[in-house]
């Protein structure tokens, strides 16, 4: 198979539950962990585990803050975790063009 012009597969972003998060995350300004929970259907500790990976990479930021006096942790997309999806989709683009 002929080899794909543009970016590569983003292997950080290829995982089920991190797919989950970025796509969810480009589709509103930002979510709630239990939002992101629930329609992951991903466990707390799954999903904690998928969130730190994605802000090591610099793809979301974590902002924690109490409300009515109960911690809640919001996610939002970075820049550069737009620019990663928009490479993944770019790449997956690429791919379906290719003459067979």
């Amino acid at each position: 198979m002929p080899k794909a012009d543009g970016p590569q597969f983003d292997d950080l972003i290829l995982s089920r539950a991190r797919l989950g998060i970025v796509s969810t995350l480009m589709a509103g300004d930002e979510a709630e962990f239990t939002f992101l929970r629930n329609a992951l259907k991903l466990s707390d500790g799954n999903l904690s585990v998928q969130i730190r990976k994605l802000e090591k990479a610099g793809y979301i930021k974590v902002k924690k803050v109490f409300v009515e006096r109960k911690p809640k942790t919001f996610c939002k997309i970075t820049p550069k975790g737009r620019k990663a999806m928009f490479g993944l989709l770019k790449h997956l683009e690429n791919l379906l063009r290719q003459p067979k």
